[in-house]
């Protein structure tokens, strides 16, 4: 891992650069599609898993919830660090060592015997692996973008629906012929190859530079939390916009990951066979990939603000979650999975995009890091509620109920982010500049293009109303 500047006092300012939009940058797609498959899409099929691990382990629902759960919130209560990291190395080095944890994980996860194992590994060390590749390789694609980010992003995102299409009755026979353990053991080998995701990532300046401050009389601890301050962005704590955006996706956390941990062994429980349960998740993954590439292509047409659009995809997501249990028929389970997945894959590349638009483009790499941490209260809770409110009726449909409840009330959420209700982006202003022009590097260039045509302020730098 490359030592980080220590000379940062005489580090010179670098002219700022446009985003290139495309080049080398749809190769980093590249790696953010597979990476995102190895991440996010392998969490979407673990609930193959669920009912392995529920009769071996002769455990609770809820108990057995928590592995993923624990992989989720590790990963988002950890990506604040990955960012950091960013800041002082670069994502090279930070994506690779993230998914050599990641497939750690899985191959000590295979030698388990008790719930707790599973905790540590795919729980703890999993998660602390997907910390550190999903977040800093996401920040890597919007540095290569912005006229068309949120295409790039929701290309890259395709991996994750195109993984639930072809994981789960993959994990499915891999449990089968190799048992959870054997299967486990190649999902470790598989993870591995978000090592070479991260070597792909071709930097384009240096990394982040904190510039010390000139006042000789600042002593060494103040100078540290200056840093620490500047690289983990935690002004944004006191952002309005952030704020409210950052409650509105832990509720969106909370019920988005409930079918992908309990839809299969809802489908078993109202007696489809494990193939068929299978099938439904491959369905909506292939609905997944559709929804995503759609929701990138009309959001840069600019047609419709991006944080209007993730509310309908939101709001659309929550009805179609609630309306799950009314599938008692297999066509009917699989058109609502088809129109659930459409939707889920077409809010999650917004759900990133809409970030620099609060923001800004100079704190964008933090505060994502910022907003997985805080959201990872959603994740971590959710899939438990479901497994205890299954445990306590009997069946799934409660658990679908609260979920699509938690969407639904994420979207009234939404609604009040300063300035939601324009019909236009807001226009940028004189404040909005927050780094003095000494605190910039040829990646913050990257991080500000200069596009009059295509505004990109924080939106609490507007005057409003609560």
């Amino acid at each position: 891992m490359t030592k980080p500047l220590e000379k940062q006092g005489h580090q010179q300012s670098s002219p700022q650069m446009l985003a290139p939009d495309g080049g080398w940058g749809w190769v980093v797609v590249g790696a953010l599609f597979v990476a995102s498959a190895l991440v996010f899409g392998l969490i979407r099929s673990l609930g193959i898993f669920f009912v392995e691990f529920v009769q071996y382990f002769d455990e609770s629902a809820q108990a057995v919830s928590w592995i993923t759960s624990i992989g989720v919130a590790v990963q988002q209560l950890f990506s604040p660090v990955g960012t950091a990291a960013c800041n002082v190395y670069g994502a090279r080095p930070v994506v690779m060592i993230g998914g050599f944890l990641s497939g750690l994980g899985f191959i000590l996860a295979s030698q388990a015997t008790t719930l707790s194992h599973l905790y540590l590994t795919m729980g703890l060390i999993s998660g602390l692996g997907w910390a550190l590749v999903f977040t800093p390789i996401i920040a890597s694609v919007m540095q290569y973008f912005t006229i068309r980010r949120s295409l790039a992003i929701g290309l890259g995102f395709t991996g994750i629906g195109l993984a639930s299409f072809a994981f789960s009755p993959l994990f499915q026979y891999l449990v089968e012929v190799y048992s959870w353990r054997g299967a486990l053991l190649i999902l470790g080998g598989l993870s591995f190859n978000m090592i070479a995701c991260g070597a792909l990532i071709r930097p384009i300046g240096n990394p982040k530079v904190i510039v010390k401050a000139e006042n000789s009389s600042i002593n060494k601890c103040s100078s540290l939390c200056s840093r620490f301050y500047e690289c983990f962005e935690i002004s944004l704590l006191s952002h309005r916009g952030f704020l409210t955006y950052t409650l509105a996706i832990t509720l969106f956390n909370a019920g988005y990951f409930i079918p992908y941990v309990h839809l299969v062994a809802h489908s078993r429980h109202i007696g489809f066979t494990e193939y068929q349960a299978a099938f439904v998740i491959s369905v909506t993954g292939v609905a997944d990939i559709v929804g995503r590439v759609v929701s990138g292509w009309a959001s840069d047409l600019g047609k419709m603000r991006m944080p209007h659009m993730l509310t309908v995809w939101t709001g659309l997501l929550g009805i179609f979650l609630l309306l799950i249990p009314l599938g008692v028929t297999y066509p009917g389970l699989l058109v609502l999975g088809l129109a659930y997945g459409f939707c889920a894959g077409a809010m999650t590349p917004l759900a990133f995009a809409v970030v620099p638009e609060i923001v800004g483009m100079e704190r964008m790499l933090g505060a994502l890091g910022l907003l997985q941490l805080l959201e990872s209260v959603g994740g971590l809770l959710g899939a438990p509620l479901s497994g205890w409110l299954k445990d306590s009726t009997g069946s799934y449909t409660a658990s679908f109920l609260v979920a699509g409840s938690f969407l639904v009330l994420g979207t009234l959420v939404t609604w009040s982010l300063p300035n939601f209700w324009l019909c236009k982006s807001p226009s940028p202003t004189s404040s909005s500049s927050k780094i003095s022009s000494q605190d910039t590097s040829l990646e913050d260039g990257l991080l500000k293009p200069k596009l009059p045509t295509v505004p990109e302020s924080p939106l609490d730098d507007i005057p409003c109303s609560d």
